[in-house]
């Protein structure tokens, strides 16, 4: 006979204490993991659009959708990019803080990444 447990089953590695961490002056970025090293845009911005990033202020240089990723420290060809605390890929090539980040500039270290534009072999 199998004795089950009074205490709930909640595996370990799942259970994380999870603390938003948006942009303060504009309320305009997130960032859910102190490792995570971009910043989700929870509005779409004009460029031109100044964004408190710490300490340090950045220009936006295009118009940006909701939901695209803007480096939120500077990033090294070949560094996995960290989102809500996990890896969704690796930079091409460096990111300057604020720039960016998107198909351009990474790719995936799980599965081919193909954009409209892409051409095939």
């Amino acid at each position: 006979m199998i004795k089950r447990s009074q205490e709930p089953c909640t595996p370990r590695y799942f259970v994380t204490r999870i603390k938003t961490m948006p942009d303060v002056q504009s309320n305009l970025l997130l960032r859910i993991s102190d490792q995570d090293n971009v910043y989700v845009l929870l509005s779409s911005v004009n460029a031109g659009t100044p964004l408190q990033l710490g300490e340090k202020t950045v220009i936006v240089e295009n118009a940006l959708e909701l939901g695209h990723k803007i480096a939120a420290r500077n990033i090294t060809a070949g560094e996995k990019i960290v989102k809500y605390g996990a890896p969704i890929g690796s930079a091409t090539r460096d990111i300057r803080t604020g720039e960016h980040v998107h198909l351009h500039n990474i790719r995936s270290d799980y599965i081919p990444t193909y954009t409209l534009n892409s051409e095939t072999d």
